[in-house]
């Protein structure tokens, strides 16, 4: 049997719409289709965000403020070195090496296996790597992989590379 791909919504704050979730896996259609019924249908979600690109603009600056003194802050709470790239590439960086270590702390430590020992050799490889356009390119990684990755940055046979960031 073939899991459908019209999913009927009603939404809350209404409105009934048939959402084509074709571009989703089968397997996380249900859930996504019980999501949508907790929002605003299209039209209701644009009406009452109707602000203008420089509202939107004004919030993702916000956004990244906010961001940015958290993973300062959390930086020099766990002795996090400076990073080394272009103007733009420092801040990223330092913004997707505080995420990446603290999902990977929480897959690792918290919900998995690894103990807290193991964890501070971790995060002293960690240390040791300050380019920003390293920490940018792991960005998609998977927690569980962290330990690999750092492994592999830190691979004295390795030839060096041309940074790019």
């Amino acid at each position: 049997m073939v899991v459908k791909t019209i999913w009927p919504i009603d939404h809350s704050c209404g409105h009934h719409a048939d959402r084509d979730l074709s571009d989703r896996p089968a397997d996380r259609r249900a859930g996504f289709a019980e999501w949508l019924a907790t929002q605003e249908c299209r039209d209701c979600w644009r009406a009452s965000n109707s602000g203008t690109e420089q509202d939107k603009a004004a919030w993702i600056q916000a956004k990244r403020a906010e961001e940015q003194a958290d993973s300062e802050a959390w930086s020099q709470q766990y002795r996090m070195p400076p990073l080394e790239g272009t103007e733009r590439a420092i801040p990223w960086g330092a913004r997707c090496r505080h995420q990446i270590l603290a999902a990977a702390y929480t897959a690792l430590v918290v919900e998995g296996d690894t103990s807290e020992a193991e964890w501070e050799e971790t995060e002293r490889t960690a240390r040791t790597i300050t380019r920003a356009g390293w920490w940018i390119d792991q960005r998609s990684s998977e927690p569980d992989d962290l330990t690999e990755l750092l492994q592999a940055a830190t691979d004295t046979d390795r030839p060096a590379e041309n940074p790019h960031f």
